[in-house]
């Protein structure tokens, strides 16, 4: 077919029609580039020329006039006609620059590292990352090629799987222990995105931001992970039952009937209750040691006592209830 039957291009541009278009391939179909033609790359914008399959130049931002002079490489891929203005028989794809943000990246199942607190560990993670095309030549070759539209959500499943490995490996290598994961997320970010920077060059890539907005467990690691907190939390288990024993003084009077004789009784069967735990508990204190609790016993022979002003039983000086009846002293 002769070239004076195809339709020449003499101004070649781009504009985005929404968000996510990575590559766009300009429409060639019938159509040639007359010599002379205006190309216009906007900022956010890289232009790529491929002739006869191969990538003949790179266009920054700027408005250029497309000539066999402005484009020595094509002259040397082809041997041009200078006496008639031929067209050139190529394609141009444009690329965007444009920061992609808001990516999300997540575990779909829990990733196994060591710690050296609690051993082997699973965990879940997420956050964001932001990223753009740094070289549209590699880009083109390994990515995006012939395809009329390349966007990011064709991307996003290389660039998530690729973000779960790299994390994989940095926990492994950190000394972080889970527990201080939480106050040191922001060093753990940086130290993940030092190792998926190179990755992401590979494909042309730029990682512009990477954000570690949370770690957790798994649900059933978190329960385990909750009961051993609360068993750090109270601490010294004899003196946590001490405790607990003198907070169900009053709920095991109250429940022992009404009125003073109620009370009476429900004091002393709280008391002879508290008495025996606490005598339990003397056994495995250390030798030298001295229960600071009050004990409850009866009267010895020769020493100091008084009656009891209920029931008239002899019961020690310093006693505060009657170890018979449990009335108060």
């Amino acid at each position: 077919m002769s070239i004076f039957s195809k339709q020449f291009i003499d101004v070649i541009e781009w504009t985005e029609p929404e968000d996510g278009i990575l590559a766009y391939r300009y429409p060639m179909e019938d159509m040639e580039i007359q010599s002379g033609a205006k190309l216009t790359v906007r900022d956010s914008q890289m232009a790529v020329f491929i002739n006869e399959g191969r990538v003949a130049d790179v266009f920054a931002p700027g408005l250029y006039t497309l000539t066999t002079q402005t484009l020595p490489i094509l002259t040397y891929l082809k041997n041009w006609d200078k006496g008639f203005q031929s067209p050139f028989k190529s394609d141009v794809y444009y690329f965007s620059l444009r920061l992609q943000t808001d990516q999300r990246w997540g575990t779909a199942t829990p990733i196994t590292i060591r710690d050296k607190e609690f051993g082997a560990v699973r965990v879940r993670g997420y956050g964001i990352y932001a990223y753009k095309i740094a070289d549209p030549k590699i880009f083109y070759q390994k990515l995006s090629g012939t395809r009329d539209i390349y966007q990011v959500g064709d991307l996003e499943g290389q660039l998530r799987n690729t973000i779960v490995a790299r994390m994989t490996d940095t926990f492994a290598q950190s000394s972080v222990p889970f527990l201080d994961m939480a106050a040191n997320q922001a060093e753990l970010g940086q130290k993940v995105a030092d190792n998926l920077k190179p990755s992401f060059a590979e494909l042309g890539l730029s990682l512009e931001a990477f954000v570690v907005e949370n770690i957790s467990l798994p649900e059933e690691l978190q329960k385990l992970l909750d009961d051993r907190i609360g068993m750090s939390m109270v601490g010294d288990m004899g003196k946590y039952t001490k405790f607990q024993t003198a907070r169900s003084l009053p709920i095991a009077a109250a429940n022992e009937g009404g009125g003073a004789a109620g009370i009476g009784v429900g004091l002393g069967a709280g008391l002879t209750m508290a008495q025996n735990m606490m005598n339990a508990m003397k056994s495995s204190e250390p030798s030298g040691t001295t229960s600071s609790a009050t004990t409850l016993e009866p009267a010895q022979p020769g020493a100091e006592t008084k009656f009891c002003i209920n029931c008239g039983k002899p019961i020690p000086k310093r006693a505060k209830f009657c170890s018979e009846c449990g009335g108060a002293q």
